[in-house]
């Protein structure tokens, strides 16, 4: 028998807003915007334990003391903990695993008189929605359950809704973002609950349970682990389980919820379970729906006792076909997610193998078979990890990077082999794999012959340096427009073409730039150092004359150096329109040549004459040559 789930997210959008907020407030705003869904947990510890785990709290401190004597305070006197749980007690303590939660996901013991609350949102949040754009109004896109309290509608206008509510929380929707992180918890659902699950619109999802809620200890259980799940994520969830898809959605949607947010239809009684429930439960036409509410006909059962001819007629072929799916007269097929499968291929064998040749044979082997799984895909691989299982279990890992996808078999397997050495092979090799850590999509590329002017492509050799001294270490520098030495370049991929760092010009601003080099961005009347450091470094000891004159004499890594000849001063000021904090902030550079014949560039933070400029305190920042 066929048994469908309806997960029902009813504040998607809103419980990723606050799950944002709590992943990057601190730990005291993130504790204390936590969502009653995600503070069950923390309210069984505390009734289970009387030293909270919450960080910061200390037995035996004051403000804690006074802390837990006014919440005991604040409880009625029959909720009132006795005296002798209060402090230390005299006689044997319990069992330690007694009190912890059972793994077969039932409900955890509860002191009398505490009921933590399951689908209602804590009164210290603030009502927040999401607004949308259609046309030239700002729409509401969604409503946490305080603003729907206060009478807040998806599709109200904005101003409407600030009106009602002075004190509204208004964020941009990101209904991009939604779905997107729907798709995922799909994907999550598909690999850990059942392997049939479909997207049910913007706010949940299906989940066939047939053949798979037994594993889970029946649909009862299951479905309660996937709530709690979802509310230690911060997620409010309902969840129904019927028959048919149609009845699924119904009940989670417009059905009478629990205090647990389960709703289970027996088998076969689906047609009873949802005839009290309103016409706009069968995922019907808005139009179909208003017009039989003008009509009088409000529920589904009424419409149920209606001939099915006239109402294909009046109202739609669409109207009969949900309320016989819902009845389970017609199938609906779902269309489920698909968890993208590893690309990988491996090779058995028979008798160990221990060799260099032998593994680069079976490589010779396998890397086809690789290239043809990739292109079957239309992936180009990225990332590359040949896995070795030795037999005594200790597998031998050798990873590979590529700078941008490719399906070149013989340059993949240059790439690999070049460092077979560093496999150990110990008392022999039972299997080798090759697997797709990373890859991109890579289309079919055509075949064109190479002219004189062409570049060369410089692919391979960048990846064959990059596997040889690591990615970290390759890279190509990008210039950015910056006032400042250290912002004017940026690493870049050794790939990345140079004019990428223009396409952020607009044609009009390149094609001026062009015809002024004096007015490029990038580009400096005074000459730079072909070395710059990471980050200016202090310099002792300076002789200079202020407030424009070089230095005559600096130490630098413990070494003094006389300066013979020197050019500037260039003064740099800070970017003040990018950072407040430099809207008076001088640099004069300085190019300097010591007795040895060494040039470096120096400079000296601040102008010499205001003291707001700067601390006069010299930096070396480069060397010529």
């Amino acid at each position: 028998m066929k048994r469908v789930a309806s997960l029902y997210l009813p504040d998607w959008p809103i419980d990723r807003l606050r799950q944002a907020e709590r992943t990057a407030a601190p730990p005291e705003t993130a504790k204390a915007s936590l969502d009653p869904l995600g503070r069950i947990a923390q309210e069984e510890q505390r009734l289970q334990c009387s030293v909270p785990r919450g960080g910061g709290w200390r037995p035996g401190a004051r403000w804690a003391k006074a802390e837990i004597e006014a919440e005991i305070a604040r409880l009625p006197a029959h909720q009132r903990p006795p005296m002798r749980e209060l402090g230390r007690r005299s006689e044997a303590a319990d069992h330690p695993f007694r009190a912890m939660r059972p793994d077969d996901s039932s409900p955890p013991a509860r002191a009398a008189g505490v009921r933590p609350a399951l689908l209602s949102p804590p009164a210290e949040l603030p009502p927040l929605i999401t607004s949308i754009r259609d046309g030239s109004k700002n729409l509401v896109a969604a409503t946490s359950h305080a603003a729907h309290l206060l009478g807040i509608r998806a599709g109200m206008a904005v101003t409407q809704a600030r009106a009602q509510v002075p004190d509204l929380d208004i964020r941009p929707a990101d209904p991009a973002g939604d779905l997107a992180d729907l798709e995922r918890l799909a994907l999550t659902a598909a690999r850990r609950w059942s392997p049939i699950v479909a997207l049910s619109g913007e706010d949940g999802l299906f989940i066939e349970l047939t053949g798979t809620a037994h594993l889970f200890g029946g649909e009862e259980r299951m479905a309660r682990r996937i709530v709690r799940l979802l509310a230690r994520l911060g997620v409010r969830a309902r969840i129904a389980i019927a028959d048919t898809t149609g009845a699924a959605w119904a009940l989670a949607r417009f059905g009478h919820q629990p205090r647990n947010g389960i709703t289970i239809c027996p088998p076969g009684a689906q047609d009873a379970a949802i005839a009290p429930l309103p016409i706009a439960a069968l995922r019907a036409e808005l139009g179909a729906i208003e017009l039989l509410k003008r009509l009088g006909v409000e529920t589904i059962g009424q419409l149920c006792a209606m001939p099915r001819a006239p109402l294909a007629r009046r109202f739609g072929k669409l109207l009969v076909l949900r309320l016989d799916q819902a009845g389970g007269r017609i199938g609906e097929p779902l269309h489920p997610v698909v968890p993208p499968e590893p690309l990988a291929v491996i090779q058995r064998f028979a008798e160990p193998i221990a060799t260099a040749e032998a593994i680069q044979h079976w490589l010779a082997l396998l890397m086809p078979r690789l290239v043809t799984v990739l292109a079957q895909a239309g992936m180009g691989a990225r990332a590359i990890e040949l896995v070795a299982d030795r037999i005594d279990g200790v597998p031998q890992r050798l990873r590979i990077g590529l700078a941008r996808p490719s399906r070149d078999a013989a340059h993949l397997l240059r790439l690999i082999v070049r460092r077979i050495e560093e496999i150990a092979p110990g008392y022999g090799i039972d299997a080798l794999a090759l697997h797709v850590r990373r890859a991109d999509p890579l289309a079919p590329q055509p075949i064109e012959e190479r002219l004189e002017e062409t570049p060369p492509d410089i692919a391979p050799l960048v990846d064959t340096l990059a596997n040889r001294i690591g990615d970290a270490r390759l890279w190509r520098s990008r210039p950015v427009e910056s006032d400042v030495p250290e912002r004017s370049v940026e690493a870049a991929p050794p790939l990345d073409p140079p004019e990428r760092a223009a396409a952020a010009l607009k044609p009009g601003d390149v094609r001026q730039l062009d015809r002024t080099p004096d007015l490029h961005p990038w580009h400096h009347r005074w000459p730079r150092p072909a070395r710059l450091l990471r980050r200016p470094e202090l310099l002792d000891h300076v002789i200079a004359e202020l407030p424009d004159q070089p230095p005559r004499r600096f130490t630098w890594r413990g070494i003094t150096h006389k300066v013979v000849c020197a050019d500037g001063p260039e003064r740099v000021l800070g970017e003040w329109w990018k950072r407040a904090s430099e809207q008076h902030s001088v640099r004069d550079y300085f190019r300097v040549e010591d007795e040895a014949g060494q040039r470096f560039w120096l400079f000296r933070r601040g102008d010499g004459e205001r003291p707001e400029t700067g601390d006069l305190a010299w930096f070396m920042h480069g060397a010529f040559g």
